[in-house]
């Protein structure tokens, strides 16, 4: 006679949990993270739930002796010395890390402000007013959902998110909610002025002429993420954003003051602490293709935190799906190839490779393993 434990009749009579019905119902709901936690949940659902190999490393995450480079862009047109010393930062800190810090940048600390309160005001406003802005069409002007690949991903993070695409072609304003329009458009005009600065820092970095990469049009694009992190009732068990690399050429990221960003540096997760008055630049995977990876687009993340929310805004430099220039092609710089160097990555056009990384999702592995030639 075989008998059943309670344990296995439990198991045997318990449905297999429906990971698909959990995601489209949540999705369904249109109100995102922020509706979980207005409801009051004290546990995440399932889907937040992310490996426990991948969460362990929360524990061994620190400052280390580690520490962002930050560079002051004060005086960088006034000074030939100067701005040579800050090239050179800029090529170290791109080589070394993929990440530093920017000060003296030129947006007034009130732009940057009222920027976070712009992102904090869409995310708390009235739950039905914002649900007709919920989308997953990549082609619209401006979306706001939670997760963007959602349905892909092997676990969702704890956080919401507005995103817009801001340049070439400015969306018209009444496509923006009248909570934050004013406040994306100034801000993203003060942003292309940074990113300008900054393509003719690291072109110079590279040794070509300081507008190299502009006259390959890498500047044309500006697509503006609002992530919104509301506290986390289990902060041991998810992560704001999974570990992941930027699809663009570069990435200038605006944080509020309370943290959780951290960079992987040499094998450790090293954190990026909020610094007033300052933007964080990250080398995005489209440079280091170019560049034949001299310049690195290194892995990062945002942690949980039972403290919230946490609001940062991103710009990522590059164009987005429905822009006819995503069809121009890319590949390594020919003046940075010889025959000691010969090129890594095979060309492709924006188009592909940020289809590939939508498609792929967060999954913590590299968008450029698909682009690598098999020399």
């Amino acid at each position: 006679m075989v008998t059943t434990t309670t344990s296995e009749a439990q198991a045997i009579s318990m449905p297999e949990y429906d990971r698909k019905s959990e995601l489209q119902a949540f999705d369904d709901s249109k109100t995102g993270v922020k509706g979980l936690v207005d409801a009051g949940v004290t546990k995440i659902p399932s889907i937040f739930v992310h490996d426990q190999i991948k969460l362990q490393d929360k524990s061994d995450s620190c400052n280390s002796q580690f520490s962002i480079p930050i560079i002051d862009l004060q005086n960088i047109n006034k000074d030939e010395t100067l701005r040579h010393e800050i090239v050179e930062k800029v090529r170290d800190a791109s080589e070394k890390w993929g990440f530093f810090q920017v000060v003296n940048h030129g947006i007034p600390i009130s732009v940057m402000d009222e920027m976070i309160d712009g992102v904090r005001r869409f995310h708390e406003q009235d739950t039905e007013v914002k649900k007709h802005f919920y989308s997953r069409d990549v082609t619209r002007r401006f979306i706001y959902n939670s997760n963007f690949d959602l349905h892909r991903a092997p676990s969702a993070n704890w956080r919401d998110t507005t995103s817009c695409v801001m340049a070439p072609h400015p969306p018209d304003p009444q496509e923006l909610p009248a909570l934050c329009r004013d406040i994306m458009i100034e801000y993203s005009k003060y942003l292309m002025e940074v990113a300008l600065v900054l393509f003719e820092l690291l072109s110079e970095a590279l040794g070509l002429d300081s507008n190299y990469l502009k006259d390959m049009n890498c500047a044309e694009g500006l697509f503006l993420i609002g992530h919104y992190y509301p506290a986390c009732p289990e902060p041991e068990r998810t992560f704001g954003t999974s570990s992941h690399s930027d699809s663009g050429f570069f990435t200038i990221l605006l944080q509020d003051q309370l943290g959780g960003l951290q960079v992987l540096q040499e094998n450790q997760w090293v954190d990026v602490p909020p610094l007033p008055g300052a933007l964080v630049v990250n080398i995005a995977d489209l440079l280091q293709l170019i560049t034949n990876d001299k310049f690195k687009s290194v892995n990062h993340r945002v942690l949980a935190k039972k403290r919230g929310p946490r609001i940062s805004v991103a710009g990522f430099f590059r164009t987005h799906f429905r822009e006819e220039i995503t069809s121009r092609v890319y590949g390594p710089i020919k003046e940075l190839l010889s025959k000691d160097k010969p090129p890594i990555y095979r060309e492709t056009t924006i188009k592909e490779f940020i289809t590939h990384y939508y498609k792929k999702g967060l999954d913590g592995t590299s968008s450029l393993s698909k682009f690598k030639l098999c020399n």
